[in-house]
C-alpha cells in the first residue's frame, strides 16, 4: 500500500483521539468527505443552527488545499439527530456513525451533538499534508464522559489578559471537551471586573498587575460577551471574587473596607497572605452583597467562587463565621458557593462545593450534600514548570511534566473522599510569570491533553506509554491551530 493510502491514515486516526472515546467499532473501508457536504437537522433549533455553522466554518478551512477526486464512497450529508435522554445517561453523550455516504451524529442534547463534532473535527484535522481529499474511517463511536466537571482556571488578576485571549482559551478548551472555565477575577494585584455600585474597584484597583504593568479590567458588557461566547461552546464560566484575603486591590480602592481605614499601596509582587477585609465592619457585607448581586446577574451559570484561601491575616475564629455569612449571600442571589479547600473548616450548606488544592492542609470528610473538585497543586497546577530548564512558571509545588500530569486519578488521590462526592477535576493556571496568550498556551499544552483524558475517558487506565503515542499524533492539530505548545522531551513529535 502507498504511504498515502487513506485506509492506513484514517484508521490510525481513530486510535489517536484525545480524549479516548468509550467505544469504537471500526468498519473495513473509508469514505471521502465531499466539499459540497450538507448538514441536515431539525430546522428552527437555534442551538443546532450554531453548531452547524461552527462545523461548516471548521470544515471550510480543512477543505482549502485538499484535492476532491471522485471517490467511490463520498459523504454528501452530515445528519444531526436528537434522541430522548435515557435514564442515568449524561447530557453530554453522543454517538458518531461514519457510513458509506453519510455521517450520523446522535446526541441526547445539543451539547452532546457539539461534543461529537469535536471528535469529527479531530479526525478531519489530523489529515496529513498531501492527502487525496479528506478521508474518514467508516466506524461507530459511542461516548460519554467520566466526570461532569472538566475545567481550567485562569488567573487574570496577577496579569490581565484581554477578551480576545480568553476567547482563544475557550476555543482550545472546547476542542478537547473541557466544559468549565474558572476566571480568578480579583486578587491583591488587581481587580478585573467592573462593579457599578463600587466603581473605584476598577478605576484604582484595576490599574496595575505583577511587575507594575498597566493592568486592565473587563467591562460588564465585555464579561457578558465572554459568558455568551463560552455558552455557545458549551463551557460554563465560573467567576471568582477572592475573600476575605487576597483583597489588597479592593482595600486600595476603598480603604473603609480595611480594618485600619487607610488605603494600602497598590501591590505588584507575588507574595500573599497579608491582606484581609474588615470582618467586623457591616460595610464589608454591603460591599460583598453588591459585588455578588451584580456578578450573579451577569452570570447565568449556577456558581460563584468566593476564594477563601490563604486568609492568613484573618483570625481563625472569624474565618468560619465570615464564610458562612458569605455562603448565605451567594445562595440568596440564586447561586451555589464554591471555595478553595480552606472553606471546609466552616459549616457548609448542602450544595456548596470545595475545591481541593494542597496536600499541606488535611481535609476531613465532607458534609452531606457538599461536593469536591480535584485540583491538587502537585499534579494539576498548570503554572508549575515542566522541569528545571523551563523558563516560565514556578516550582513551589514541584515540577509537573506530562507524565506527572497524566498519572494520577481524581477518585483515588484522597482516600477520605468517596468517589461519588467528586464532581471532577480542574487545572488552575496562575499568572505570576505569564504576560501573553503564547505564555498561556505554552504552560497549558500538552498537559491540558492529560487533564482532558483523565476527566473524560472512562477507560483511562494510566497507560502513559500509550498516551505518549497519542499526544505525539496531536502535533498536526496543534500546529494547524497555531498553538505555542511545549515540545515535551517525553514525546516523539517527529
Amino acid at each position: 500500500m502507498s504511504i498515502l493510502d487513506p485506509n492506513i491514515r484514517s484508521f490510525s486516526r481513530l486510535e489517536n483521539l484525545i480524549p479516548r472515546p468509550v467505544m469504537i467499532k471500526t468498519g473495513k473501508e473509508c469514505s471521502f468527505l465531499s466539499p459540497e457536504v450538507v448538514i441536515d437537522y431539525e430546522q428552527g433549533n437555534q442551538s443546532l443552527d450554531f453548531i452547524a455553522d461552527y462545523l461548516k466554518k471548521a470544515l471550510f478551512f480543512s477543505f482549502v488545499g485538499a484535492s476532491c477526486a471522485d471517490q467511490k464512497h463520498r459523504i454528501g450529508k452530515i445528519k444531526f439527530q436528537l434522541k430522548e435522554n435515557q435514564s442515568g445517561s449524561s447530557n453530554e453523550d453522543y454517538q458518531l456513525k461514519i457510513e458509506e455516504n453519510q455521517i450520523i451524529l446522535v446526541g441526547s442534547t445539543d451539547r452532546g451533538i457539539f461534543l461529537g463534532v469535536q471528535t469529527l473535527l479531530q479526525l478531519v484535522e489530523h489529515m496529513p499534508e498531501g492527502s487525496p481529499g479528506i478521508s474518514l474511517p467508516q466506524c461507530e463511536i459511542v461516548d460519554t464522559p467520566r466526570f461532569s466537571w472538566r475545567g481550567v482556571m485562569l488567573d487574570v488578576a496577577r496579569h490581565f489578559f484581554p477578551p480576545a485571549d480568553i476567547r482563544r482559551v475557550i476555543d482550545l478548551m472546547a476542542r478537547y471537551k473541557l466544559n468549565t472555565l474558572h476566571l480568578h477575577l480579583t486578587d491583591d494585584q488587581g481587580w478585573r471586573i467592573e462593579i457599578n455600585t463600587w466603581p473605584k474597584l476598577t478605576e484604582i484597583g484595576g490599574q496595575t498587575e505583577v511587575g507594575g504593568g498597566k493592568g486592565g479590567y473587563y467591562s460588564q458588557a465585555e464579561y457578558a460577551d465572554l459568558v455568551l461566547y463560552a455558552q455557545d461552546r458549551y463551557i460554563t464560566i465560573i467567576p471568582e471574587i477572592d475573600m476575605p484575603g487576597h483583597t489588597n486591590a479592593a482595600l486600595a480602592s476603598y480603604p473603609e473596607l480595611n480594618k485600619t481605614k487607610s488605603a494600602p499601596d497598590l501591590y505588584t509582587g507575588i507574595e500573599v497572605g497579608f491582606s484581609s477585609l474588615d470582618i467586623d465592619n457591616p460595610l464589608t457585607y454591603e460591599f460583598v452583597n453588591d459585588v455578588i448581586r451584580e456578578l450573579a446577574s451577569l452570570t447565568p451559570g449556577p456558581y460563584i467562587h468566593i476564594g477563601g484561601d490563604e486568609a492568613k491575616s484573618t483570625k481563625l475564629e472569624d474565618y468560619g463565621p465570615f464564610i458562612e455569612r458569605i455562603q448565605g449571600i451567594v445562595n440568596q442571589h440564586g447561586k451555589r458557593m464554591i471555595g478553595w479547600q480552606e472553606i471546609a473548616q466552616s459549616r457548609l450548606a448542602s450544595g456548596s462545593i470545595v475545591q481541593y488544592w494542597t496536600d499541606d492542609s488535611k481535609m476531613s470528610t465532607l458534609p452531606e450534600g457538599v461536593n469536591i473538585i480535584m485540583s491538587p497543586a502537585r499534579r494539576a497546577y498548570l503554572d508549575m514548570k515542566y522541569d528545571q530548564d523551563c523558563q516560565l512558571g514556578l516550582n513551589w509545588a514541584g515540577y509537573i511534566n506530562l507524565q506527572d500530569a497524566y498519572s494520577w486519578d481524581p477518585e483515588t488521590y484522597l482516600d477520605i473522599i468517596q468517589p461519588g462526592n467528586i464532581l471532577g477535576l480542574e487545572a488552575p493556571l496562575w499568572s505570576e510569570t505569564l504576560e501573553t496568550i503564547a505564555d498561556i498556551e505554552f504552560l497549558m499544552f500538552p498537559r491540558l491533553l492529560a487533564y482532558s483524558e483523565i476527566g473524560w475517558s472512562k477507560n483511562a487506565k494510566g497507560d502513559f506509554t500509550e498516551f505518549q503515542h497519542r499526544v505525539a499524533k496531536q502535533n498536526n492539530l496543534l500546529e494547524r491551530q497555531q498553538v505555542n505548545y511545549y515540545r515535551s522531551k517525553l514525546v516523539d513529535w517527529s
